[in-house]
């Protein structure tokens, strides 16, 4: 039994819904988009906007993570899962990284409590943003 009524399991075998089915050219695609969104995301964080947001800071992380979610998911034509989610988390936290970079030259800095939440923030909207 089905949905639809009773079909013959080999001749009408379920499928998964297409905006599932992510094949390894689409996983490319989603790193591409994943990387290139992080680093240009990460960048503009760094020059536009200084260090001490305090509180708002939250507010970009979860900008961040909507935007490098929304550049993976143009790059795979609308698809979204679990393998999308992770690509898009390691955008959010190249665009950290490259962020750290353009503001102190080092990978990670030190006493920047509301950048580590930021990253939560963008990390968790980015892997909602990309769920069924």
């Amino acid at each position: 039994m089905t949905e639809v009524g009773a079909r013959c399991p080999v001749c009408a075998p379920r499928r998964k819904l297409p905006q599932l089915e992510i094949r390894p050219l689409y996983l490319l695609r989603a790193l591409g988009g994943a990387l290139v969104s992080g680093a240009l995301l990460g960048a503009a964080w760094g020059l536009v906007l200084p260090a001490g947001l305090g509180f708002f800071a939250i507010f970009v992380g979860m900008g961040l993570g909507y935007g490098v979610a929304e550049s993976v998911s143009v790059a795979t034509n609308r698809k979204f899962g679990p393998p999308l989610q992770m690509l898009a988390s390691v955008g959010v936290l190249l665009a950290f990284v490259v962020r750290n970079i353009v503001l102190e030259g080092a990978l990670f800095i030190s006493g920047d409590l509301f950048a580590y939440v930021s990253v939560v923030a963008g990390i968790f909207v980015a892997v909602n943003r990309l769920r069924f």
